[in-house]
């Protein structure tokens, strides 16, 4: 009689997890693609960081420096924080994963709000935990939605803000409601993604609140406004007990030369920062407007996208509009994952991207 056969099996919740799906970047049929879908500048990454990466090409034999010190320095530099306090990684996606598997485990709960960034359910997974949601009111987190899911088993909270995929945010005085509520062993982090984009009076980042608190962490990136994505590099910042905890279960390399190079070179960029501001302060508006003269609902938003809510009539569909625009190249999100069947994602592109979508959508919508 043969023996069944026997196999490694995963830990408990990794089979519970759907694996991350990025943004479709081609459309079948279709030579020339305009995508739309993963919130990349449209103005390309600062000539300083080019040349920067170019640079570090000479020595690709030689192992980084594994406290990435000069990025460190840098962004210390530009916004004024104790280097020893800023931990970088591979994207802000790895860091946040350090995160939760440096504070969650079997038998602990991470919560999130009901739209909020899919890696965070999948961090909680990945590490043994158990995924908690709270509900949003008209799409923007609600702080007292979060505090009464917090447990006796909760260990961390996360804040994406401003949120992907709806682009709406919590006022600063908000978020210092929802720090200041939280018991001291609870970990809030705040991913501030897109926090370059925001141009509101009552947003703040975060990096004050981490300044003041010892449970408060703070994530950003190098991929949406610095239009290094193809890199990764992401950076928090920390109250030092907890950049200790992550920097002891990192890897030793875990951001290459050329990235330091390039990061360090981007941050120093103000003026390619602000030029990428200008162009989303003249077309997120303006996208907004024009979409919704087309009879579709836009979610107000403060990052570099903008999410559409299609009609349910026959013809009109999310799913019918993905069709549509992909067969002209013009590639949008789906982003059902999230729960939201009924819309698209559309990252603020080029003025000819842009106006691209609006035609293509006035001729779907028959509008």
């Amino acid at each position: 009689m043969n023996e069944p056969i026997q196999a490694p099996v995963p830990r408990s919740g990794v089979m519970q997890i759907q694996a991350y799906v990025p943004g479709k970047s081609s459309a079948a049929g279709v030579a020339r693609v305009v995508k739309l879908s993963s919130n990349e500048t449209p103005l390309g990454p600062s000539r300083a960081a080019i040349e920067a990466f170019k640079s570090a090409a000479d020595s690709l034999e030689a192992y980084p420096d594994g406290a990435a010190s000069a990025l460190r320095a840098a962004i210390a530099d530009r916004y004024g924080l104790d280097p020893a306090r800023i931990v970088c990684g591979a994207g802000s996606d790895e860091l946040l994963s350090l995160l939760t598997h440096a504070y969650i485990g079997p038998g602990d709960e991470g919560l999130y709000s009901e739209y909020g960034f899919l890696m965070y359910r999948i961090a909680i997974l990945a590490a043994g935990g158990t995924p908690v949601v709270a509900p949003e009111k008209n799409r923007v987190a609600d702080v007292d939605a979060l505090l009464a899911r917090v447990s006796s088993r909760t260990r961390i909270v996360y804040l994406a803000n401003p949120n992907n995929p709806t682009g709406t945010y919590l006022p600063h005085e908000e978020v210092k409601r929802l720090a200041a509520s939280l018991p001291p062993h609870v970990l809030l982090v705040l991913d501030a993604a897109y926090a370059e984009y925001v141009k509101r009076n009552d947003y703040s980042a975060g990096l004050e609140l981490v300044s003041t608190s010892t449970n408060v962490v703070m994530t950003r990136t190098f991929s949406k406004i610095h239009g290094l994505a193809a890199l990764r590099i992401g950076w928090l910042y920390a109250p030092a007990a907890i950049a200790d905890a992550v920097n002891r279960i990192r890897g030793p390399f875990n951001v290459s030369a050329p990235a330091i190079a390039a990061g360090a070179a981007a941050i120093r960029d103000l003026a390619h920062v602000e030029a990428s501001v200008a162009h989303n302060e003249v077309w997120l508006p303006w996208l907004t407007r024009e979409l919704t003269t087309l009879g579709l609902n836009v979610t107000p938003s403060v990052g570099n996208f903008v999410l559409i809510d299609f009609p349910t009539s026959a013809g009109k569909t999310a799913a019918e509009a993905d069709t549509f625009l992909s067969r002209r190249g013009l590639v949008l999100r789906a982003v059902g994952a999230y729960g939201l069947p009924h819309s698209l994602r559309m990252t603020i592109g080029t003025e000819d991207a842009n106006r691209a979508v609006v035609e293509a959508l006035r001729e779907f919508m028959g509008a």
